[in-house]
């Protein structure tokens, strides 16, 4: 990342913190949101997300792995949304079937038609290489970049423009557009 990206990506941090306020989050009905909000990564996420729509575009596609009850990714899909994206696909993958049940139930409570998402237990690595042929915009990964497997940064790298990691930062891959 250069030092004019580092220093864009570091305004939208603090203006994205700034936006996110209690009076905003009550208002809606999204599971598990001041957990999602409060992940490390959240402001990251929020902050692409912003970059992407300020570039012009108006459909995002958002991966989560490692997605848990899915609180996270329905955070990001309902947030493209207030940004403005029309079209947002969220894909959440877990390897606990009891935790993708919970995600797909919260997620069948959206219904906003601009909104879709889908959950599915599956193993992470297979299911990034599957994104190979067509990127996501954003993947989000928990404990994934630590795994030094040759496969694993494979798969991250090829599955998506922007990967965001446990540590919350922002890595751009290929075209950011």
């Amino acid at each position: 990342m250069t030092d004019a990206m580092a220093m864009n990506t570091q305004t939208r941090l603090h203006r994205v913190r700034a936006a996110l306020s209690p009076k905003i989050a009550s208002k809606t009905a999204i599971p598990g949101l001041k957990t999602a909000t409060h992940d490390p990564r959240w402001p990251v996420i929020a902050a692409a997300l912003a970059t992407l729509r300020e570039n012009g575009r108006h459909a995002v596609r958002i991966v989560d792995a490692d997605c848990g009850a899915g609180s996270l990714l329905l955070q990001a899909v309902h947030h493209a949304r207030t940004l403005g994206f029309t079209a947002i696909e969220g894909r959440g993958i877990d390897g606990s079937p009891a935790l993708i049940r919970r995600a797909s139930a919260a997620a069948n409570r959206c219904t906003n038609l601009a909104i879709g998402t889908t959950f599915e237990v599956a193993d992470m690595v297979t299911a990034l290489l599957e994104e190979h042929d067509l990127p996501a915009d954003l993947v989000i990964c928990h404990g994934m970049a630590k795994d030094r497997r040759p496969e694993v940064a494979s798969a991250l790298g090829n599955a998506a423009r922007i990967v965001i990691g446990d540590d919350a930062t922002w890595l751009a891959h290929g075209a950011e557009a």
